[in-house]
């Protein structure tokens, strides 16, 4: 039972001292104490307290460290699906997705987590979070010209959010750019894609993307690149491009004939 006591008053040494090196902005040393911190906790057999300590250590390290932050938060998130707490170590899957976005930039590696935590997400039926992750998964699958990959996952959350009322407005967005990877990859297949999107979800014969769509797909038939790009500006014009969006759309631009590196301007 002593062996044990001093082993709690370790714990909350190695926390105290964490904490110190956090307000001095001693970001591997925080880290490195909340992980000695957790490691004791796990001999008291207290999971839920060295998880949380995992995961103090993974957020300080990822200002210093960022692939000791993952080695932390991936030890923490093994400790929550042990214990059947899915939805938080969805959300620590997320934080290691994020810091190979931006720290390690490792885009296959922040899809996979992405896609760990959509599972876990959905396992635990919250659908929205799950959706969020994979359209993650899709628009980095697109850029990386996985188009198949993109095509399903944006398919499948426009026909899951096209019935929400709430949801319905987004689910065009979607169907949108799952038309675009399939123009990229083959023009036949985008007219028949957008056929039955129109079939699945009539709104989206409206939309203006739906329109734009239509335009861009005449223009490529006829070759005729002015044509797209006026397409493209008019529609620009009201609604701004994000980069994504320019990006497929220049890369279909490039396959009318002559079109070289051609830009959208």
């Amino acid at each position: 039972f002593r062996g044990n006591t001093r082993v709690e008053e370790a714990c909350e040494m190695y926390t105290r001292a964490a904490n110190m090196f956090k307000i001095a902005k001693n970001w591997s040393a925080a880290g490195n104490a909340f992980c000695q911190a957790a490691k004791l906790h796990m001999q008291l057999q207290s999971k839920h307290d060295s998880a949380t300590s995992f995961v103090d250590a993974g957020n300080a390290y990822k200002k210093a460290d960022p692939q000791e932050a993952i080695n932390c938060l991936n030890a923490a998130i093994d400790i929550y699906t042990d214990m059947g707490r899915f939805t938080i170590a969805a959300k620590h899957h997320i934080t290691i997705a994020e810091i190979y976005e931006a720290e390690l930039v490792d885009i296959e590696k922040a899809i996979a987590h992405y896609e760990q935590a959509a599972d876990y997400y959905k396992g635990e039926e919250s659908n929205s979070s799950a959706n969020k992750c994979l359209l993650k998964v899709a628009a980095y699958a697109a850029q990386l010209e996985q188009y198949q990959k993109a095509i399903e996952i944006y398919e499948q959350v426009g026909t899951n959010t096209m019935d929400n009322p709430l949801l319905k407005y987004s689910a065009k967005e979607y169907f949108f750019k799952a038309a675009l990877c399939h123009f990229i990859v083959d023009e036949l297949n985008a007219k028949l894609a957008l056929e039955k999107y129109e079939e699945m979800f009539p709104a989206f014969t409206d939309s203006r993307e739906c329109k734009l769509l239509k335009k861009l797909l005449e223009a490529h038939e006829e070759q005729n690149s002015e044509a797209y790009t006026e397409a493209v500006k008019e529609f620009d014009s009201i609604s701004r491009l994000d980069q994504w969006l320019t990006t497929m759309l220049l890369r279909i631009k490039k396959s009318i004939q002559g079109e070289g590196d051609g830009d959208l301007k």
